[in-house]
């Protein structure tokens, strides 16, 4: 029998997936947690369901006795709690739901673990995030640097991280935070920024879109790739003691250099002129069609209540205590990533949609019935 047994929370998502292929390769039996829908979300997931080790059960993590009974059942050796509201801009306008799940989300899952009296069996890791500094202190950040929240996501996360250091201190339980950096990858939402800047590179190379909006250009990120960043979870539960760790690459860009190199890897070169709000993104080199159009522009709308412009992370006591390398997929690697996955994603919707088109003209002219 496997004796390495870890439970997910958010499964169905970017670092839920990745995880879930690092653990079943180390031989864990893997447990996942799924919402009831009546859309089908477990795309990044569909290719593991079936697998002998892989296991899905239903849950939530605003409903604590749902996770009682399913710690109980499943007897975890590792939880790793990645299930969040994770979408910034959204948690200024659903504050309410970001804190149930994200704040005292957290405190349901080590409640379950305590209430199945497993404090000494099994190891729990929370899913933190940069966002903690929100209006930063000091750069770069590191583990020692002060927090100042500044989104309703951040303010809800920051109880996390102290939830999770209390049981850690008051019960004696194996419970860690890992304070994560942006991490990207071909899987990350579409309504993130980076994703949905490939993706309109991907589309305006291939006449599916005309052109981009975007928010803060000047906002400075610390991005690194998803799938390193799961490896680095389990490195901290693996570690001899519980502690926290930030987790990032150390190197930090713009949006403005995201959106520009990603634009570069379809074949556009673009030049940004003006400032702020009137900052545009026209091109100067690439298709004929094309050159001379404005492709980027700056919109209010996707500006923030409370913006954080300068998150930097510093992975020294990673790197030192764990062995971990933040630098095994580069930044330009990470880019060069998402925008293949999406060029080839745009151009078979495009495929797609070419044959709806024919078989739509064949069933009018009575070709096919």
């Amino acid at each position: 029998m496997n004796n390495n047994i870890a439970l997910i929370t958010g499964v169905t998502g970017q670092d839920g997936s990745y995880l879930s292929e690092f653990l079943l390769a180390k031989g864990y039996e893997v447990h996942g947690i799924i919402r009831r829908s009546s859309v089908d979300y477990r795309e990044r997931i569909a290719h593991l369901e079936g697998k002998p080790h892989f296991h899905l059960h239903y849950a939530d993590m605003g409903d604590s006795m749902s996770l009682v009974k399913l710690v109980g059942l499943v007897q975890p050796t590792e939880i790793y709690n990645l299930a969040a509201q994770s979408h910034v801009q959204v948690s200024f306008d659903a504050p309410e739901f970001t804190a149930d799940v994200d704040a005292v989300g957290v405190l349901r899952i080590l409640e379950a673990v305590r209430t199945n009296h497993l404090e000494k069996t099994c190891k729990v890791y929370q899913a933190s995030t940069s966002e903690l500094y929100g209006k930063v202190e000091e750069v770069p950040q590191n583990e020692n640097t002060p927090f100042h929240p500044y989104s309703p996501y951040a303010v809800a996360k920051l109880y996390g991280f102290w939830i999770v250091k209390e049981y850690r201190e008051a019960y004696g339980m194996f419970c860690c935070s890992g304070i994560l950096f942006n991490h990207e990858s071909e899987r990350r939402g579409e309504t993130f920024v980076t994703r949905k800047i490939t993706l309109a590179a991907a589309r305006i190379a291939q006449g599916k879109q005309e052109k981009l909006y975007l928010g803060n250009l000047d906002s400075l990120r610390d991005w690194g790739y998803a799938k390193d960043y799961v490896e680095c979870m389990w490195l901290i539960l693996q570690h001899e003691t519980p502690e926290d760790f930030v987790i990032a690459t150390g190197v930090q860009h713009s949006v403005r250099e995201f959106t520009d190199l990603a634009f570069r890897h379809v074949g556009i070169e673009l030049k940004f002129e003006g400032e702020g709000i009137n900052e545009k993104g026209i091109c100067v080199g690439g298709p004929e069609h094309l050159v001379g159009k404005t492709l980027v522009e700056v919109s209010a709308d996707f500006y923030r209540p409370t913006d954080v412009v300068n998150l930097w992370g510093d992975p020294t006591k990673a790197k030192a205590k764990l062995g971990w390398n933040p630098a095994k997929t580069s930044f330009e690697e990470l880019v060069k990533l998402m925008v293949e996955h999406d060029m080839g994603k745009v151009a078979a919707e495009g495929a797609a949609e070419k044959v709806r088109t024919n078989l739509a003209e064949y069933l009018e002219k009575g070709i096919v019935k």
